[in-house]
């Protein structure tokens, strides 16, 4: 009981800090509030901590908390001396990516053979929802070319390893939404490159073979070289696959920072515009995957999985991306934003679909 009253009291002085920001937003100090907002959010991460229902919106809050911190006090996030530490987004995700080949083996490829339908139907819905919505919305922005092209690439990217965990907690297909994950990400170093030269060539120019060469170098190298590890130790990877998950969510927490701070001036420009096209384009992916998979008569499990695997993006490649091509304060930007977002909106839809029992699990209730 004690413990709940101290993260309830957490929690009521985040509604404190909450009402003093917006006295200071209203009476134009928002440049004064940077320590009462990474306040609000720090009692805020505090306070869900207390509550098993709120647990799973820790990690978007102190991210949220990195982001604030990045924009009032950006010269922490983007240097130390000489040292620019933009150099660090392309190892992080290679860590990222090692940790996803770790928890890998060959046979889980095995699920495509046992239920292709279902990884062909959430791979083209990937390829086709994700890439033309953000051409759509890249089109309508009116944001100069580069940060444009930053909506189109968030669309042409693979799913990430965020979508594994919303499809557990909303009751869908785990195997199929970890198998649709690998195979995207597998195909990505050859279809992103060519997806951006359709679907963003008129906004920046791209250089395929190149683009291609940075993603395999982000993503096959470092999920071959876990895959090897896994191979080699067996077993004994297992405490790697245990740290790896704290380790993937620190490292996109240090990328979003240091993006935000890299193109900080951006932000502030168009921030509120960005964000609002960006929750457009995850909510949309959401529901015109969800539907995608209706229209060829998937079971709800795996509507629910394929609607998660085209609305969450793997913002942390597509940072990568925009870095190995040095527009990391511009074409990055909308990576930037999306990643919070969809853990957010990723976070209510699965809690949604949670409290909403499948067939399948009305019948199992049914046999009992």
């Amino acid at each position: 009981m004690g413990k709940i009253t101290i993260y309830s009291i957490s929690l009521g002085l985040a509604g404190l800090l909450f009402l003093v920001i917006i006295g200071m937003i209203v009476t134009g100090n928002i440049d004064k509030a940077g320590p009462f907002i990474l306040g609000f959010f720090a009692l805020l991460a505090f306070g869900f901590n207390g509550y098993k229902k709120m647990k799973g919106l820790i990690f978007t809050t102190m991210i949220f908390a990195g982001v604030t911190a990045a924009l009032y006090y950006p010269s922490y996030f983007t240097h130390l001396g000489d040292f620019k530490f933009t150099v660090l987004i392309i190892p992080l995700i290679q860590i990222i990516m090692f940790g996803m080949g770790t928890t890998m083996s060959i046979k889980d490829f095995g699920a495509v053979f046992q239920s292709p339908k279902g990884v062909i139907i959430g791979v083209s819905a990937q390829l086709l929802v994700m890439p033309l919505m953000g051409y759509f919305l890249a089109q309508i922005s009116n944001f100069p070319p580069e940060i444009a092209a930053g909506i189109v690439l968030i669309g042409c990217s693979p799913s990430g390893v965020a979508s594994n965990v919303m499809a557990f907690l909303a009751n869908a297909n785990v195997a199929l939404s970890i198998t649709i994950t690998s195979i995207a990400t597998l195909l990505a170093p050859f279809i992103t490159p060519l997806m951006m030269k359709v679907f963003a060539g008129e906004f920046i120019e791209i250089d395929v073979l190149s683009m291609m060469w940075s993603i395999i170098k982000m993503i096959i190298i470092p999920i071959g070289a876990g895959l090897l590890v896994n191979k080699i130790l067996g077993k004994n990877a297992k405490f790697i696959g245990r740290a790896m998950p704290l380790v993937s969510m620190l490292a996109i927490g240090l990328i979003i920072k240091i993006i935000t701070a890299a193109g900080r001036d951006s932000l502030l420009e168009i921030g509120g515009i960005l964000m609002f096209l960006v929750l457009v384009h995850n909510v949309f992916g959401y529901l015109l995957g969800y539907w995608y998979a209706k229209l060829f008569k998937m079971s709800e499990e795996d509507a629910r999985t394929i609607a998660i695997e085209v609305g969450m993006q793997n913002g942390g490649l597509a940072s990568g991306i925009a870095n190995s091509l040095g527009k990391i304060a511009t074409m990055g930007l909308a990576p930037a934003v999306f990643g919070p977002l969809m853990n957010i909106t990723g976070s209510i839809l699965a809690s949604y679909w949670h409290g909403k029992p499948t067939v399948k699990e009305l019948k199992a209730v049914e046999i009992k």
